[in-house]
């Protein structure tokens, strides 16, 4: 009876230095909050996006994250993946870059012709379905740069390139 006292303080003990270590494991893990109340994640990881961008992404499939790429000079999203009924996408939909970063968009070939096209007007790519075909704009200035595909934007296929 004595030995099973001595497994159950021990199994109780374990279990209370499991649950005091919990909040400090996921400090370090990165499951706290940022300045801003969102979710914080390393360079290059995914997290959640709430933001529509005043509306931009509203109906917008894949459009529910963010990728942080504030690590590389050179960052790539894909044109024509799979999304809004169809290969009217572009991936990843949101991405965060630093100032100074070279956004390149390349075709998947899938979908029809697509185009890149910024809102403001600011840059312009080719119609083009041809598969590997790129296109790069460099971002230099802090904000954020709202762009579609202009025969799918009705459809929803529109990005988002957040300027840090």
């Amino acid at each position: 009876m004595n030995d099973e006292r001595i497994s159950r303080r021990r199994f109780l003990r374990g279990g209370a230095a499991t649950l005091a270590a919990g909040p400090l494991l996921a400090g370090c893990l990165g499951g706290g909050t940022g300045a801003e109340g969102g979710q914080t994640t390393a360079r290059g990881d995914t997290e959640p996006n709430d933001r529509t961008f005043d509306g931009w992404l509203e109906g917008v499939a894949n459009a529910d994250t963010l990728v942080d790429r504030t690590d590389a000079s050179d960052v790539r999203v894909r044109v024509g993946t799979e999304g809004n009924g169809g290969y009217f996408a572009f991936a990843p939909v949101v991405v965060r870059v630093s100032s100074g970063t070279t956004v390149t968009w390349e075709w998947t070939g899938a979908g029809g012709a697509h185009n890149v096209v910024a809102e403001d007007g600011s840059f312009r790519s080719e119609l083009t379905g041809g598969e590997g075909t790129t296109f790069s704009h460099a971002f230099d200035a802090s904000g954020v740069s709202k762009y579609a595909c202009l025969p799918h934007q009705s459809m929803g296929m529109k990005g988002v390139v957040v300027v840090e």
